[in-house]
């Protein structure tokens, strides 16, 4: 058989990777793998990872030739053939709205839209990681087709038995010593940051105050969203290390012993860990009244304080282990609802579905 995958623009990531890596791994699948692969990203695929580069027609056949295509976000147009199963991953459990659910529409416009919703008829199943995550995706997507409660591929690696070690290692190569609190600051993108017409592009975590209250004992981790990683490029301040760039977000999980974020999925994911998340909320009503709009109500089931000032954030990261024990019986329901799926073994089920599917069935 043959698979195709995608993900983000053409990068080896996300829950393609961990189906992808979990396939060769069990060696039960004769299959032929190819990755649509952005320019940019084309050099980040392991050694003899056969890749066709999006936007050509050599991606295009690979589409059009896969009996199962594997995605994590939406694809360019092709002719799917009969026969072919569309596996749509997606990317995280949504608290902001999605797709047509959004508030606000960007500039792209309805044609745009129209592209991804006729990607959307081409899906035959679409993953959930929870109850609770199905039913806003089902209804951002208008989506009919299964939507299963799989847990997602990609957390997987943050459940075997060796993160102890994954953790010691990636911590090292990114120079944080052991006896310093690691911050993971993991804010998701703004509309009107990328689309507006106001050029600068501002963080609203004070990382000057980081450095001066906290660069003694605390190291700050800053990932910026796939879509403004070089928002902050050059930025220089003791203390803090950019890691926008770094390939698996998964690491920096491990490496982290706090979360800060906002409105990013990233929360859902980091929730597996059991390590203290704050939501740093200082545009919250715009966000909600403006840009977006939410599927949950974010004070009601957040899994720790959510804050809205710089200082306040600083206060509630000095001590995480003062922060889990403040924040324990909100942290458990949070899990409750939003990880009850995730086990270590997303990928197998997954593959198991896909596999037995009638359209791909070897």
């Amino acid at each position: 058989m043959k698979i195709a995958y995608y993900s983000f623009g053409g990068r080896y990531s996300d829950n393609p990777r961990a189906l992808h890596q979990r396939l060769l791994a069990r060696g039960d699948v004769d299959a032929e793998h190819v990755w649509l692969a952005g320019p940019q990203h084309a050099g980040s695929f392991p050694a003899g990872t056969a890749t066709a580069p999006l936007g050509t027609p050599e991606a295009l056949a690979a589409l059009e030739a896969a009996d199962l295509v594997v995605a994590d976000n939406h694809l360019p147009a092709w002719d799917k053939r009969p026969g072919t199963t569309y596996l749509q991953t997606w990317h995280g459990t949504p608290l902001k709205r999605i797709h047509r659910d959004a508030r606000s529409t960007q500039p792209e416009g309805e044609d745009v839209m129209s592209r991804l919703d006729d990607d959307i008829t081409r899906w035959d199943v679409l993953l959930a990681p929870s109850e609770a995550a199905a039913v806003p995706l089902r209804a951002a997507f208008r989506f009919t087709g299964p939507v299963p409660v799989t847990g997602y591929p990609r957390n997987d690696a943050l459940l075997v038995p060796d993160v102890a070690r994954r953790r010691q290692r990636v911590r090292a190569a990114l120079g944080v010593p052991e006896d310093r609190t690691a911050v993971l600051y993991a804010p998701t993108w703004r509309d009107d940051d990328r689309f507006g017409d106001g050029p600068d592009f501002r963080l609203r975590l004070d990382l000057e105050r980081f450095a001066q209250r906290l660069g003694g004992s605390h190291v700050l981790l800053l990932r910026l969203h796939y879509l403004v990683p070089d928002a902050l490029r050059g930025l220089h301040v003791p203390g803090v290390v950019d890691v926008s760039h770094h390939p698996d977000i998964n690491d920096l999980y491990l490496a982290a012993d706090v979360l800060v974020t906002d409105y990013s999925s990233a929360m859902f994911d980091f929730a597996i860990t059991g390590k203290p998340i704050v939501s740093f909320t200082y545009d919250f009503e715009h966000y909600r009244d403006v840009l977006r709009g939410f599927y949950f109500d974010l004070h009601g089931i957040a899994p720790g304080p959510v804050l809205a000032r710089s200082e306040e954030v600083l206060d509630a990261v000095e001590d995480p282990e003062e922060l889990r024990v403040a924040s324990k019986e909100r942290y458990e329901l949070f899990q409750e609802t939003f990880c009850h799926a995730e086990d270590g073994r997303a990928a197998d089920r997954v593959l198991d579905l896909v596999l037995n599917h009638p359209e791909v069935r070897p």
